[in-house]
């Protein structure tokens, strides 16, 4: 995956996170599925910020560990993807295995941490 297919995805993502939470605002009267969208919005949203940090970050010279954005990016399917499904009616019983879907979100952060202790500062 290019940086530039990582920002376009992020952007999306990002879209649809103000959409998640939107809809949660506005257009659910459950209030289980509106937590779950409200959660999805938020981890969607946070990590479309860290796709578009990491690539800015790879241009910027900071040496990316491979996968970071796609750990983020899988996070934000899987995870988020989960809670949007269950607001719409999925089984409840997705829920469980939710959790496990977060452990993408946090390769994606042990991988920048690698990035940061390999990448030598500038000057």
């Amino acid at each position: 995956m290019t940086r530039n297919w990582d920002v376009a995805l992020a952007a999306l993502i990002g879209l649809l996170s103000v959409a998640f939470g939107a809809f949660a605002a506005h257009g659910m009267n459950d209030p289980k599925a509106i937590d779950w969208l409200r959660t999805a919005s938020q981890y969607a949203g946070l990590h479309a910020l860290a796709v578009s940090a990491v690539a800015a970050l790879a241009r910027g010279g900071f040496k990316v560990v491979r996968g970071t954005s796609a750990a983020f990016l899988i996070g934000v399917l899987l995870f988020s993807g989960s809670l949007v499904a269950m607001a719409f009616g999925a089984p409840r019983m997705l829920g469980a295995i939710t959790p496990i879907r977060g452990l993408a979100f946090m390769v994606g952060w042990a991988l920048v941490a690698v990035a940061a202790v390999r990448t030598k500062p500038a000057g």
